[in-house]
Formats: C-alpha cells, sequence, structure tokens
C-alpha cells in the first residue's frame, strides 16, 4: 500500500517522465539497498555462527546486490520489451570492448563463489604466486604470499592482489581443497661403506613416530575424498626408495605431511635422522669427494734474454 501511495504520488505531482524515472530509480535502489544490505548481509549474516561461511555469504550477496541495482535501472528507463533487449545487447558489446579486463575478472569472481574453486583460508598457487587467501572481491583475489625469497611454505608479508580473471584460463594449484595433507621428500647421500640396511631400519622409524598422527588423520580425509572424486587408493605410512649413483646411496624419504606445517615436520625430521646417523658407526652421510691420483712433472726453463 504504501508503496502503491508513492508510485501515485510520482504520478500526480511529477508529470515529466524523467522525473518520474527518476523517482522509481530512487525508490528501486532504496529497497534493494535495504533488502540486500540491511536484511541479507545485516539480520541474515549475523544468524550464521562460522566466520567463513558468513564472509562467503556476505561476498556473494555484494555480488548479487550489483548485479540486480544494473538490471533495476535499466528496466526502468527503457520501457519496451525488445528495446530493453537490444540495449542490454549493445551496452554489454559496448562495455564488453571497452571495459573486456573488468568484465572477465568479474565472471571469474562468479565462477570462484559459484564453484568454489578456492575459498578463504585456501593455500593455492596460481600464475605462479603462491599464497594463503585472505580475501574474495568481485573482481580480485587478495593472497597472503608465501616463498619467494623465504626458503620454504612461509609467509614474506607481503600482500599479492590477483585478478578472478585467472581462473578462466590459467591453473589453479588448490592445496587444501577437501584435502590439507601432502606429500612431501627428503633426500639423504648415503656412503656405499655405510650399513644401508640399518640406515633404512634407523630413518624408517624416525619418520613413521614423527608423522604418525598425521598419517592417521590423512588416511581419513582421503577416503573421504575418494567419496567425491575417482580416487584409487594411496598408501599414507613412509617410504624409502634408494638409487644408485656414482658417488652414493641416495635416500629419497616420502612421507605424508600437514600443509601448513610442512617445513616444520622436514626440519624436525632432518634433525632427528642427522642425530642417529651421527651415532652411529655404521651409517655416514655422503659428501663430494676429489681424489687427486698423481700430479704431471713440472719442468721450470729460464730463458736468458741478450742486450
Amino acid at each position: 500500500m504504501i508503496i502503491t501511495g508513492l508510485f501515485w504520488f510520482a504520478n500526480f505531482h511529477y508529470p515529466n517522465v524523467y522525473v518520474e524515472k527518476g523517482f522509481y530509480t530512487f525508490l528501486a535502489l532504496t529497497i534493494i539497498h535495504f533488502v540486500f544490505k540491511s536484511i541479507f548481509e545485516g539480520m541474515v549474516a549475523r544468524k550464521i555462527k562460522e566466520s567463513k561461511t558468513r564472509y562467503s555469504f556476505r561476498k556473494t550477496v555484494s555480488i548479487l546486490y550489483f548485479v540486480v541495482l544494473l538490471l533495476a535501472i535499466f528496466k526502468i528507463w527503457i520501457e519496451h520489451t525488445q528495446t530493453l533487449l537490444v540495449s542490454y545487447g549493445l551496452i554489454a558489446a559496448g562495455i564488453a570492448i571497452a571495459l573486456q579486463d573488468f568484465f572477465k575478472n568479474f565472471a571469474g569472481g562468479l565462477i570462484i563463489f559459484v564453484t568454489g574453486v578456492y575459498q578463504v583460508g585456501d593455500r593455492i598457487e596460481i600464475n605462479q604466486k603462491y599464497g594463503d587467501v585472505i580475501d574474495i572481491g568481485i573482481l580480485y583475489t587478495t593472497l597472503l604470499e608465501l616463498k619467494e625469497w623465504v626458503a620454504g611454505d612461509q609467509a614474506t608479508g607481503r600482500l599479492t592482489v590477483i585478478p578472478n580473471g585467472l581462473v578462466l584460463s590459467g591453473t589453479v594449484n588448490n592445496y587444501t581443497k577437501d584435502n590439507n595433507f601432502i606429500w612431501d621428500e627428503i633426500a639423504i647421500p648415503i656412503t656405499y661403506d655405510s650399513d644401508w640396511k640399518e640406515a633404512v631400519t634407523t630413518i624408517q622409524r624416525i619418520v613413521r613416530e614423527e608423522t604418525k598422527n598425521m598419517a592417521e588423520e590423512a588416511e581419513k580425509e582421503i577416503l573421504k575424498l575418494g567419496e567425491k572424486y575417482y580416487l584409487t587408493i594411496r598408501a599414507v605410512e613412509p617410504e624409502i626408495y634408494l638409487t644408485l649413483t656414482d658417488n652414493w646411496i641416495t635416500f629419497n624419504i616420502r612421507y605424508i605431511t600437514d600443509v601448513r606445517q610442512r617445513r616444520q615436520v622436514r626440519n624436525n625430521v632432518s634433525q632427528m635422522i642427522l642425530a642417529e646417523i651421527l651415532k652411529s658407526e655404521n651409517v655416514k652421510i655422503a659428501s663430494t669427494t676429489v681424489d687427486i691420483i698423481g700430479l704431471p712433472e713440472l719442468t721450470l726453463t729460464q730463458n736468458k734474454g741478450t742486450i
């Protein structure tokens, strides 16, 4: 009733079509703003307890708010349906040419929200940039940068802004989507005169003890992953693979670890292995050495000059 009265008031007092449409535009914007901002982003969002879900909901509402706003304005100012469709097409074509990067990023933002390629809190790698997602906007994604000059999966302190359009044509590596564990490897050279069987037993015991809890949790997550994707069975127990080289035996130690603890786990495992090897008399770590077998005879001659 209130809205009908306002419409009547506008038609009676403002016969000019532009004033009338302006009034309708103002009214539509007010209603849309109230519905999306006050009800959805305000009242409804506050009832969502989980912070990540609440954040994603508000971002989705902000995108829909922007789209509905544009459609409402076009609908008010263009009366005929055919003209409206043609106008939509012409406007879209013109803007698409002028702002193709803008719409590409906008479309990428919609795809991210709809498909869940990545979410806030995920650790991803895109366009050779690696980091934790801390914000997903309509056009850009903000990462807390990792690696770069830091020798490990740790933050540099920089914030990296990635255009959302990259998801349309680029590759996204998501390290935490549906699964928080990855496999890591450490390579250790052992001399040929070492007791390699003792080395295998010692290293295997250390790695299993250090990654036992992670392996148990990873096994549960992998089973759940198999319910969603076609996934063959993967062993989560640590494995050691030997490679024979000209100088030593390379021990490739493969184990599973939490994505966010990879550097710390690698450090712990390396320290424990090093401590055990140094205590052992039968196992030695190899290093590159050069044996000089002999030197050629040198003859020194002195040339006498003339004056």
